[in-house]
C-alpha cells in the first residue's frame, strides 16, 4: 500500500514539472472561465438574470380593468424585472419594435372593461375585445415573459367573470337576491373583481431562497467555474493514462515489474497519481476563483467530498481510454475528442434544460453533468445530503469503467513482467 501510495505521489510531482501539462490542467480552464465571466457580465458589473425588460404599454381603454394591467406591470414586485412606459399612439410604438427599442407593446382597446364588466343597465355583449401584444422576434425570452404577465391577467379576469355569473346564477336560483337587485349586486361584485386585478399576482413570482434568515443569490460564475474545471479534468485523466502507454513502449514500466513490487502496486500507483493530479487541479482552481473572485462554492465538505466523487467519475474514463488504445498518440486524440463531447453534453458550454432531450438523456454518461448538477445544488445552499444522488452516480460510473478497464489490461498484458 505504502508503495502505490509512493508511486502516485511520484507522478504527481512529474505531472505539475510538465509545463505544457499545466497550461491546460490550470491555465486554459481558468482563462476560459475569467472570458466567459466577461461575456455573461460577471465582470462588468452585469447580471446573469433577466432584468428592466422594455414594454409599451398603449392603454385606451382608461377603465378599471385596462388600469388595473397598467398599474400590474409597475408594481413593486415587478420593478426589477419590467421597465414599462406609456405611450398613447400604438404606430409610434410598433415602430419602437421594429427599431429595437422595446421588447414588447400590450395594447389595451378601448371598451375592455366593459366588454367583461358592462355599465348599469347595459347587457354583456356579444363582441370579443381583446388584448393585443406585439412581441419583438429578436428578444424572445424578454417578449415571452411580457406574455404570461398579461395571460395571468386575462387568466384571472376571466376566472373572476365566470365565478361572478355563476354566483349570480345560484343567488337568483335560491331566492337570496331578487331579479330587482341584480344590477345593483353585479355592480358591487364588478367594483370587487376589478380591484382583486390591482394585486400583483403573476405567473412570474421573484423569490430569493433563504438559509438561516439570509438571501442567496445564483453566481453566474459558480456554473462556469466547475463546468470549465470538469471539462478540462478529461484531459487530465487521458494524459495521465497517455503516460502509462509510453512508459510501456518505453521500457520504463517493464523495468518496474523487474522490482520487488507486484503488478498491481504499480499498476495502482500510477492510477492514483492521475487521481491525485485531477484531484489536485480542481482543487487549485477551487481555491484560485474563491480567493480572486470570492466566487462562493457552498458547503465547504460537500465541495470536498464532490470534487473526490467527479475525479474518481473522470478517472474510471481514463482508464478506459487507456485500456482500450495502443499507442500514446491514440489516447491524446480520443482523450482530446472525449474532453470536447463530453464538456458540450454535460452542459460546460450550454445549460442541459436548452438541450434536445434525447441529448440530457445521453449526458449521464458524463461525469460533467453529474459533476456540474452537484456543485450548482451546492451554489444554491445546498448540503451534502442533497448532491447524494450526483456523487452516487459518479461513484458507481467510476466503478463500472475501472473494471472494465482492469479486465482489459489484464487481457492486453498490460501489467506484465
Amino acid at each position: 500500500m505504502l508503495k502505490t501510495f509512493l508511486i502516485g505521489l511520484k507522478d504527481l510531482r512529474l505531472a505539475f514539472r510538465d509545463r505544457a501539462a499545466l497550461l491546460l490542467m490550470l491555465l486554459a480552464p481558468f482563462l476560459l472561465t475569467i472570458g466567459m465571466g466577461f461575456v455573461t457580465g460577471r465582470f462588468s458589473g452585469g447580471t446573469s438574470g433577466i432584468s428592466d425588460i422594455p414594454v409599451i404599454l398603449v392603454n385606451q381603454d382608461n377603465a378599471q380593468l385596462g388600469n388595473a394591467l397598467v398599474d400590474l406591470f409597475n408594481a413593486p414586485e415587478l420593478a426589477d424585472l419590467m421597465e414599462p412606459t406609456a405611450s398613447s399612439d400604438l404606430e409610434t410604438a410598433r415602430q419602437l419594435i421594429d427599431n429595437d427599442e422595446t421588447a414588447a407593446v400590450v395594447f389595451i382597446p378601448k371598451g375592455f372593461t366593459e366588454s367583461i364588466i358592462p355599465k348599469d343597465g347595459q347587457t354583456l355583449s356579444d363582441e370579443i375585445i381583446s388584448i393585443e401584444i406585439y412581441t419583438n422576434p429578436t428578444r424572445p425570452t424578454s417578449a415571452g415573459i411580457v406574455q404570461t404577465i398579461v395571460e395571468e391577467f386575462l387568466s384571472r379576469v376571466e376566472s373572476g367573470s365566470i365565478g361572478g355569473q355563476v354566483t349570480m346564477a345560484q343567488l337568483i336560483t335560491s331566492g337570496r337576491v331578487a331579479p330587482q337587485d341584480i344590477p345593483a349586486v353585479g355592480e358591487a361584485m364588478s367594483e370587487r373583481l376589478s380591484s382583486s386585478t390591482t394585486e400583483p399576482v403573476t405567473a412570474i413570482k421573484l423569490k430569493q431562497n433563504e438559509v438561516g434568515g439570509e438571501a442567496i443569490q445564483f453566481d453566474v460564475l459558480a456554473y462556469l467555474a466547475p463546468g470549465m474545471a470538469l471539462m478540462f479534468l478529461m484531459y487530465t485523466v487521458s494524459y495521465g493514462g497517455r503516460t502509462i502507454i509510453a512508459e510501456r513502449i518505453q521500457g520504463t514500466l517493464p523495468r518496474l515489474l523487474i522490482s520487488p513490487t507486484s503488478a498491481a502496486q504499480i499498476l495502482g500507483g500510477k492510477i492514483f497519481g492521475i487521481y491525485l493530479t485531477g484531484v489536485a487541479q480542481l482543487g487549485i482552481l477551487i481555491f484560485a476563483t474563491t480567493m480572486m473572485f470570492q466566487l462562493k462554492w457552498g458547503n465547504t465538505l460537500g465541495v470536498i467530498v464532490l470534487v473526490l466523487a467527479a475525479v474518481f467519475g473522470a478517472t474510471g474514463w481514463g482508464m478506459l481510454i487507456t485500456a482500450l488504445a495502443r499507442t500514446a498518440g491514440q489516447v491524446a486524440s480520443v482523450g482530446s475528442a472525449i474532453m470536447l463531447i463530453f464538456g458540450i453534453l454535460g452542459g460546460s458550454f450550454v445549460s442541459l434544460e436548452n438541450l434536445h432531450p434525447l441529448m440530457q438523456n445521453l449526458s449521464k454518461i458524463t461525469p460533467n453533468a453529474w459533476g456540474l448538477d452537484g456543485f450548482t445544488t451546492l451554489a444554491l445552499g445546498g448540503g451534502l445530503a442533497d448532491i447524494s444522488t450526483p456523487v452516487s452516480a459518479l461513484l458507481l460510473m467510476g466503478a463500472v469503467l475501472f473494471i472494465a478497464a482492469v479486465l482489459l489490461f489484464n487481457r492486453q498484458g498490460i501489467a506484465q513482467r
